[in-house]
């Protein structure tokens, strides 16, 4: 038998299994999540659209580890994360998650420069980043440059449009070199002309670079633009097929 016929696939990228997650309010219960089963293989990007309320942001917090599941697991790159101890989620949420958020989440009293660098201090104290802060400074203000944002900066968030902002938490997302990017409605408060810039970038990251994307939208054309689409139905993924120019079907 050939090696090639010995050879196992590669793991998916991000993976999740049977994921259950539910929510309680006095007496009542709602389960949001109902064994959502997801795969984004590597270099892939899939864009999560569903009803509003529907657990697409919930799904995504439970991929980033920023919440726990009530039940089932979640995978990146062949390994199991959602059981990892608080700090090697932390640390892993750091060196191979990058979020983006659609209400930005800058830090006001940094600029723009301040807020890329910031996953990278935290990463490596205070004491190991007087040894790295220069290389780290060059890298943040080339991927400002690279965005558009050369002379922005210094610019603290409260100076910079919400389209600039966004681009600014790309930057940081991507100065940690995430092995995934994760996006929440990156578009929600944005202009289509701003709105359209963002999902641009993020096409040409997931084309040029091979960044692994997961895209969570509302907006039915945005989603198309990403290589695959599931809808969030009835608290589990439905593929939606699309044709060879990403079209959905």
């Amino acid at each position: 038998m050939s090696e090639s016929a010995n050879s196992n696939p590669p793991p998916a990228m991000l993976e999740t299994r049977q994921i259950r997650k539910r929510y309680r309010s006095g007496s009542s219960t709602l389960e949001v999540l109902r064994g959502v089963d997801f795969q984004l293989d590597p270099g892939g990007f899939v864009a999560v659209v569903g009803q509003s309320g529907s657990g697409k942001s919930t799904l995504l917090h439970m991929m980033g580890l920023l919440d726990a599941p009530d039940g089932g697991e979640v995978w990146l790159d062949g390994s199991r994360i959602d059981n990892l101890p608080p700090r090697e989620r932390d640390r892993l949420r750091n060196r191979a998650i990058g979020m983006v958020f659609q209400a930005y989440h800058l830090l006001p009293e940094l600029t723009a420069l301040e807020n890329v660098l910031t996953p990278l201090l935290i990463r490596h104290g205070i004491w190991d980043w007087f040894s790295r802060r220069q290389t780290a400074r060059r890298e943040a203000e080339a991927l400002l440059d690279r965005f558009g944002l050369a002379d922005r900066m210094h610019h603290r968030p409260r100076q910079l449009s919400g389209g600039e902002m966004q681009r600014v938490a790309i930057a940081r997302a991507l100065i940690t070199h995430p092995r995934v990017l994760l996006a929440d409605e990156p578009t929600g408060n944005l202009d289509e002309e701003s709105g359209a810039g963002i999902i641009t970038a993020l096409t040409e990251l997931n084309r040029e670079k091979g960044l692994s994307i997961v895209l969570v939208t509302h907006d039915a054309d945005i989603a198309r633009q990403a290589r695959g689409i599931v809808r969030l139905t009835a608290g589990k993924v439905e593929t939606i097929p699309q044709d060879a120019t990403g079209s959905a079907a």
